[in-house]
């Protein structure tokens, strides 16, 4: 077996934690060569459900527990339960490695983790996921941003259960008609939609913070896409974007998602970047 504790000159070393939809999209990415990256490991909750997939992959990767994942890579990919995310990302900020979190809501719960990264000379990625212009949102931040209003769509499917709805006794399954459902601040949509709004999350954290990002989220039994639009004012540009993500497996979860990941993977060697 090759030496995972030793990170080689030609390869960065990837573990992946979860194998979700995400996770095994961006696994067989992987797989089938990313120039510089290697997949040395993965973590999941139940391993024999997932043995034989991994079997098929041409370099199959050893299952470890979270806590094991930084002693065989430098690059972590966290793609599971916002409640894991910081046992995921501590030991690799710590150690000065790499983590890109999808579940960019967590960091509003574990926001010492910037500071972690910061003082371990680490880095946390939140990758562009499903929202697009996050790169003229950072730009723009250089200078002065006004205001940032984010409206999202949602199919109810991907809507339901989310603790929100259930504390405040919202019933969605049975609506006929668009119903807006939440109108707040980031930071109360990560709370009340942990597993549907990353995409605000990170929309914040590029601009001007979770707590004067504002955003509506609609129910809408008409859709079988998620949308989003964005409208931000600032003193460089006034601009707006709008999306419709096509869901993975998990309808709470674009498509695309995977793909930024994998896209941000590609970035780590090659010869041209195009986007900040």
């Amino acid at each position: 077996m090759a030496n995972l504790s030793k990170s080689s000159a030609a390869n960065l070393r990837v573990a992946i934690a979860g194998l979700g939809p995400i996770g095994k999209k961006v696994a067989e990415a992987l797989d089938r060569g990313i120039d510089g990256l290697v997949l040395t490991a993965v973590s999941v909750q139940h391993p024999e459900k997932h043995r034989d997939w991994l079997g098929h992959l041409k370099t199959p990767a050893v299952i470890l527990p979270i806590e094991k994942l930084v002693d065989v890579a430098d690059i972590v990919i966290e793609c599971a339960p916002a409640k894991l995310v910081r046992s995921i990302v501590a030991p690799f900020v710590t150690n000065g490695k790499t983590a890109i979190v999808l579940s960019a809501g967590a960091l509003l719960e574990n926001e010492d983790l910037i500071g972690l990264a910061k003082q371990n000379g680490g880095q946390i990625v939140v990758p562009t996921g499903a929202l697009i212009g996050l790169d003229a949102v950072t730009a723009a931040a250089v200078g002065e941003i006004h205001s940032v209003r984010m409206v999202t769509r949602k199919p109810v499917q991907g809507l339901a259960g989310a603790p929100y709805l259930v504390e405040n006794n919202i019933d969605i399954e049975q609506i006929t008609e668009p119903l807006r459902i939440f109108e707040g601040t980031a930071r109360e949509a990560a709370k009340g939609f942990p597993a549907n709004l990353n995409v605000a999350v990170a929309l914040s954290l590029a601009g001007i913070g979770p707590d004067r990002t504002r955003l509506e989220i609609w129910a809408d039994p008409a859709l079988t896409r998620n949308v989003h639009r964005v409208e931000v004012e600032s003193d460089s540009a006034r601009f707006s974007m709008s999306i419709e993500n096509i869901p993975s497996e998990n309808p709470k979860t674009g498509r695309i998602t995977a793909l930024s990941v994998i896209a941000f993977l590609r970035k780590q060697r090659a010869p041209l970047r195009v986007g900040t």
